[in-house]
């Protein structure tokens, strides 16, 4: 069942909050108004939200707060109980395939711990764990682009990348919106996998309900017009999921009441 937004804090250290965001272009375009967010930290244990609504409604515009590329036109945007600065570095995959086509699966994968100054010995040891984890062992070598690697290879690269350095958060805007709903499908059990080995939280935008349904311990909706986070559904589902709860009688009924919601929302 859903609940009005009511964000309040807790024992547990902060993660993320936005505090009051709006967001104008051009002196009187109002995209996001009044835009409040709370996300703390579950140690040993993390989070997987979704960020579920229509396009347009300013969905990835929250994420780009959170990982510093977009600085909102008033408001706040907080990291670990702070405010967030150009120092702070948060982990994301985007829905354009990111990898540099110029080096290999393992450069790729690798590349965070170069710049954090990992020796040659422990980054490759790392990186090929990562990158059986996201089930490309034998592309090591192959160049990250296409056609050398499918768009769901390519994805792998960059969750492997983004995950390597055992981040706290990852950030991921509709990350399976351009593949085909086979790959899609896979991808999803993939993510779900490798979040249950994962002690960190996930932020994951899309506008896919049985996937929200289907990833989330919380889904948040945001309507627009201007854009603002207006239901929260929790979701009690087993953290361990298959394909098989898609086909329960408790998954369809969440995703319907979302779609209600959701067209409630916006008429």
């Amino acid at each position: 069942m859903s609940q009005e937004v009511q964000f309040a804090n807790t024992d547990l250290p902060d993660l993320i909050q936005l505090k009051d965001i709006s967001q104008v272009y051009d002196g009187n375009k109002v995209v996001i108004k009044d835009c409040n967010l709370l996300i703390e930290d579950k140690p040993g244990k993390g989070e997987f939200i979704v960020i579920l609504g229509p396009s347009g409604c300013g969905k990835s515009t929250l994420l780009r707060y959170i990982a510093g590329l977009q600085t909102p036109t008033t408001g706040e945007v907080h990291l670990n109980g702070k405010l967030r600065t150009s120092k702070d570095s948060v982990g994301m995959v985007f829905q354009r395939y990111s990898s540099f086509p110029w080096m290999t699966v393992q450069q790729n994968v690798e590349l965070g711990l170069v710049y954090a100054g990992v020796s040659a010995k422990e980054r490759s040891q790392r990186a090929k764990a990562m990158i059986e984890k996201v089930g490309l062992v034998g592309h090591e070598g192959k160049f990250a682009q296409y056609p050398a690697l499918s768009g769901g290879q390519l994805q792998r690269v960059a969750i492997a990348r983004s995950l390597v350095s055992n981040p706290k958060m990852l950030l991921l805007d509709e990350p399976f919106g351009a593949l085909d709903i086979q790959t899609r499908l896979q991808m999803q059990e993939m993510i779900q996998r490798i979040w249950s080995e994962f002690e960190g939280t996930m932020i994951f935008v899309t506008h896919d309900i049985p996937e929200a349904v289907f990833l989330a311990d919380d889904i948040y909706i945001m309507g627009r017009n201007p854009g603002n986070i207006k239901r929260h559904f929790p979701v009690n589902f087993p953290r361990e999921r298959t394909r098989d709860l898609k086909r329960s009688p408790e998954f369809n009924k969440l995703v319907y009441e979302l779609e209600d919601e959701m067209m409630a929302l916006n008429k």
